[in-house]
């Protein structure tokens, strides 16, 4: 299912067949958005989030994440991160970075490279976080109860919202390089791999 507040994407999917939901166009962010449509979804337990600046994301990675918050009940939240080499793109704000415990959760996201290496080590990669979010729909609405928060505001990065409350993200890393839609100047490469590939 789509969700939207904007009319031309309502009327693309109207178009073409697609399933979608019109929400409130004043939600802070695309996870209170989220909200909104699968409290219309009655049996929903669990929600899979694919942000639409996610275009070329692998569908199985999208299935692993379900499984994987679908097999752990404890879980209340799951996304995906790729590791990140190029300098270039580890300095660019539009990409978030996340580092992660040693259990494979989340501990911090930022638009800034994280983690700061001062003494240089082959051990500390850098992580992409991918557009990609599960839920758990009892979390979910419980987090939107929240209100936004001061990480969350400074980075503009509402994952930070469930952190700073004490939510456990867990992060499934994956070799999948997929790349975002970040600034405008990227359209025509998503573009042009969108009408590549099979």
């Amino acid at each position: 299912m789509v969700a939207t507040d904007d009319e031309r994407i309502a009327q693309l999917c109207d178009s073409l067949g697609v399933r979608f939901v019109t929400t409130r166009p004043d939600h802070p962010s695309g996870t209170d958005r989220i909200a909104e449509a699968a409290a219309r979804i009655e049996k929903a337990t669990h929600v899979i989030n694919i942000q639409g600046d996610e275009p070329l994301l692998d569908p199985e990675l999208v299935d692993t994440l379900a499984r994987a918050l679908r097999d752990d009940p404890d879980l209340p939240m799951i996304t995906a991160a790729s590791p990140l080499e190029d300098p270039e793109l580890i300095a660019d704000p539009n990409i978030v970075k996340v580092t992660l415990s040693c259990h494979g959760n989340a501990l911090y996201f930022s638009r800034s490279p994280i983690p700061f290496k001062r003494t240089a080590t082959s051990d500390l990669p850098t992580y992409r976080h991918l557009g990609l979010y599960g839920y758990r729909t009892d979390f979910l609405h419980h987090f939107v109860g929240l209100p936004p928060s001061p990480l969350e505001r400074a980075e503009g990065l509402e994952q930070l919202r469930a952190l700073e409350n004490g939510a456990t993200i867990r992060v499934h890393l994956t070799d999948h390089d997929a790349i975002g839609l970040d600034s405008p100047d990227q359209i025509p490469l998503i573009e042009s791999l969108l009408a590549s590939s099979p």
